[in-house]
């Protein structure tokens, strides 16, 4: 056996389809690649793999099957802690993991966390809270601080519209079988040390048979939060530290019968409290003179809508969301709605678009009047679907495909291989974005279009006038 096999990871990663990889798919600078590695760590040197059933969810800890070397349950979204109760009474001589996120604990999952802590089943649960659902895109979760603006809630989290954030730890804590319940966090190295040492706690627990164990882990998520890494870290310990205090709740493993127990609430001294740089609602504000003009009402602009879909990372989100803002610079209503498939990367998505000069009732999207594919399962899911004297724009890529619906237009975009050609393989739906705007079928103006692309990169500033020259190169070469 190996060094990294006694390690509790596999020596190749197998799903980002090179040989020998040894790249996950987590961002860089997240919490979750960071407990993965602390988790094969204990895993291993107790001397556990070959006992260790790991539950994985549904969130960014999907994957872990491919890199924890041990056996693995997946779960469907927030039953976790169900398929481990049923893992654990099966086979009570393993030690039973669940490793559940936020949005799958905190949300979906609930109740059958809670009611399974309260039964005290034995088995260990290792909660990753980066106060947002991490894999589709952002969104709200239920631990999402006050003022933390995310995807669903742009303005910052209100309490009066959305609750207080959910305070997993301390809600169990009322119930009388946990054995073990703390809150570890792994934004710098000492927490990460103090975090190790919790997590080895956890299997050592279930190793003995002592019965539920409840982890709760703060991680940050420099993506969603739109910060690098270590300004992310920051966040994890200023904001996240002060809402979810760092603690041992419970500890009731000192004897075999968990009879003995710690004081409660007892804080993780080994961790200094950080100074707070500043106040949530200051660190999300949007910058100034970064909003969009308020939609004005304008009953002579009919209705309009669109339907982007491809694979993820195929920038189709991106692309729905600058038609949509192109909208919002000419005072449009507009809304954008995202559909994601198993994951955000690599599965299926798509968005909807709606434009309209009054006030829009649904963001949904069943018949769109312009339809962009950027592959041939796109086209075969959504074509059937599109408005009589619609559009839709198929990437050629996709090859053959049946025939539209009479009375609908198609154009074969050559987006794909026109951003191989430049050299910016990423850049094809900027490709798809001046097919837009040559083929006049949005309705909007050429200026709004290229505003909202310049937009899109406002974190990236330095692309933002590369991917003009390809929106108007594109445009240029796009077939009459």
């Amino acid at each position: 056996m190996n060094t990294i096999e006694q390690k509790g990871m596999y020596a190749e990663f197998p799903r980002c389809g090179k040989e020998h990889a040894r790249s996950t798919h987590y961002c860089a600078g997240c919490g979750h690649g960071i407990v993965n590695k602390l988790v094969a760590e204990a895993c291993a040197e107790l001397g556990l793999q070959d006992r260790t059933i790991f539950v994985d969810p549904v969130g960014c800890g999907v994957f872990t099957y491919y890199y924890w070397d041990a056996a693995h349950i997946s779960a469907a979204h927030g039953r976790a802690s169900a398929a481990a109760t049923g893992a654990a009474r099966a086979r009570p001589d393993a030690v039973t993991i669940a490793y559940q996120g936020d949005g799958d604990l905190g949300a979906i999952g609930f109740n059958n966390a809670f009611q399974a802590a309260s039964r005290g089943e034995k088995f260990g649960c290792i909660f990753i809270n980066n106060s947002l659902y991490g894999m589709t895109g952002g969104q709200m979760a239920p631990t999402t601080l006050e003022g933390e603006r995310t995807t669903t809630t742009p303005f910052g989290r209100d309490p009066e519209l959305t609750g207080h954030p959910l305070h997993v730890c301390e809600v169990f804590n009322q119930l009388k079988a946990p054995v073990y319940i703390a809150r570890v966090s792994v934004a710098d190295t000492a927490r990460i040390m103090q975090a190790k040492r919790a997590i080895r706690k956890v299997f050592e627990i279930q190793r003995d048979r002592k019965g539920y164990a409840l982890l709760e882990i703060l991680a940050p998520c420099p993506t969603n939060f739109g910060l690098d890494p270590l300004r992310a870290a920051e966040f994890c310990k200023n904001e996240m530290e002060r809402e979810f205090p760092l603690s041992v709740f419970r500890d009731r493993t000192q004897d075999a019968g968990a009879a003995a127990e710690a004081p409660e609430q007892s804080p993780l001294l080994a961790v200094k409290p950080v100074p707070r740089a500043a106040s949530c609602a200051e660190l999300f504000a949007a910058p100034a003179g970064s909003e969009a003009p308020a939609a004005e009402n304008d009953p002579s602009v009919p209705e309009r809508r669109f339907k982007f879909a491809g694979y993820g990372g195929q920038g189709i989100l991106s692309l729905g969301i600058c038609v949509a803002e192109a909208a919002r610079l000419e005072r449009r209503h507009s809304l954008w709605f995202p559909s994601y498939g198993p994951e955000q990367r690599g599965g299926s998505a798509s968005c909807s678009v709606v434009v309209s000069g009054t006030p829009i009732g649904s963001p949904a999207v069943e018949h769109p009047d312009v339809l962009v594919c950027m592959n041939r399962p796109s086209y075969e899911r959504f074509a059937g679907d599109v408005n009589p004297g619609g559009t839709i724009m198929l990437d050629e890529s996709a090859g053959d495909v049946p025939p539209p619906p009479d009375g609908v237009k198609l154009l074969r975009i050559p987006a794909i291989r026109m951003a191989e050609e430049f050299g910016v393989p990423k850049a094809a739906n900027t490709m798809m974005l001046a097919a837009l705007r040559k083929y006049k079928v949005s309705g909007l103006s050429d200026e709004s279009l290229e505003t909202a692309l310049a937009a899109s990169f406002r974190k990236k500033p330095q692309l933002a006038d590369k991917n003009r020259e390809l929106l108007r190169m594109a445009e240029d070469r796009m077939p009459d």
